[in-house]
């Protein structure tokens, strides 16, 4: 088969096309998914260039999130038959084979159907970037339905609303008919953001989100701040988010944050990081995950859920794929098609 092996850490310029021995089902619960393209995330650059996790095992294959055809079964696969339609974050850390290939294998627990909706880009660009918002704005942000009046809605500020993990957090706070001020770096993206259901676009550039935030949330700042950036942007957002409320950001918090301005306001931090469970080795988390894509993918086929591609390059432009992504401020998702 065609995959792009990750010869060392280092630039894009380590990604390289190969012929490979094709995968082969190991486990009776294992499916064997002829890959038809495979998204592309910020953790693959992150571990393009320093190393994966498992860097003891280059050459290795990157890419999280896949989306397919069933190819082959285990003895005691149940959920799929051969010619299925699957889509599923799961490998490309260093360990299990990622999704840069025109085969995997994957246990049948980790897998769902593709969404009848969505073309195997969509499909491949949504799986990562939907458990992460999804776990932040429901678990880790317990953002409940607030069906009862408008004035038990909660407020929630996301912040780079047009990019992977943000166009989708919109979405799904709305989903729970929560309002959603974010923060955005163009007009253009500003009017994306509102075709998704914004009700608030800041422009961070040239607008002090914060005093934005106060303003919007008539002085009491927002039950919920949803952090998809890091560095000192967590720290800035700590005054933004009403005394008792919560934060939830997905990136590591700067040695240097200074935390008293959340204490003072009795805040509460959480961390999200979907790829725990992969990385720990918990199966039935890993399992729970790819029945929140189970539920996604009934919320795009009823029209409730879209995802945005913004470009997709083919499986030996890997490198160009990874060169665009790290110029940031993207809208939606880069996908590889395969």
């Amino acid at each position: 088969m065609k995959a792009i092996l990750m010869t060392a850490a280092g630039d894009p310029n380590v990604l390289q096309l190969a012929d490979l021995q094709e995968p082969t089902i190991q486990a009776p619960t294992e499916i064997l998914v002829r890959l038809k393209a495979a998204g592309i995330n910020p953790i693959d650059i992150k571990l393009r260039s320093r190393g994966t996790f498992q860097p003891e095992r280059l050459p290795s294959i990157l890419g999280c999130d896949g989306a397919g055809i069933v190819e082959a079964i285990g003895s005691e696969v149940t959920k799929f038959k051969v010619g299925d339609q699957v889509y599923f974050c799961n490998g490309g850390l260093g360990s299990h084979q990622g999704n840069y290939a025109e085969l995997t294998t994957i246990d049948e627990k980790f897998a769902t159907h593709k969404p009848k909706s969505l073309s195997f880009e969509e499909a491949a660009a949504a799986p990562l970037v939907l458990i992460t918002a999804w776990e932040a704005l429901y678990d880790r942000g317990t953002l409940q339905n607030t069906l009862q009046s408008a004035s038990t809605s909660n407020n929630v500020l996301i912040h780079a609303g047009a990019g992977g993990v943000g166009h989708v957090a919109i979405q799904l706070a709305k989903l729970r008919n929560a309002k959603v001020c974010t923060t955005v770096g163009s007009e253009a993206k500003g009017r994306f953001v509102r075709d998704l259901g914004a009700d608030l676009a800041i422009a961070y550039k040239q607008t002090n989100f914060v005093d934005a935030a106060i303003a919007w949330t008539n002085g009491e700042g927002v039950d919920l701040g949803f952090d998809t950036v890091g560095g000192k942007l967590i720290e800035q957002t700590f005054p933004a988010v009403k005394i008792y409320g919560d934060i939830v950001s997905i990136l590591e918090p700067p040695a240097d944050t200074s935390w008293k301005v959340a204490r003072t306001r009795n805040l509460r931090f959480s961390f999200e990081l979907m790829l725990t469970p992969m990385l720990l080795g918990q199966v039935n988390l890993q399992a729970q995950q790819a029945k929140i894509l189970s539920e996604c993918a009934d919320l795009f086929d009823s029209g409730k859920l879209k995802i945005h591609v913004s470009e997709v390059f083919q499986l030996a432009d890997a490198a160009k794929a990874h060169e665009l992504l790290e110029t940031g401020s993207m809208t939606g998702k880069i996908v590889l098609a395969i």
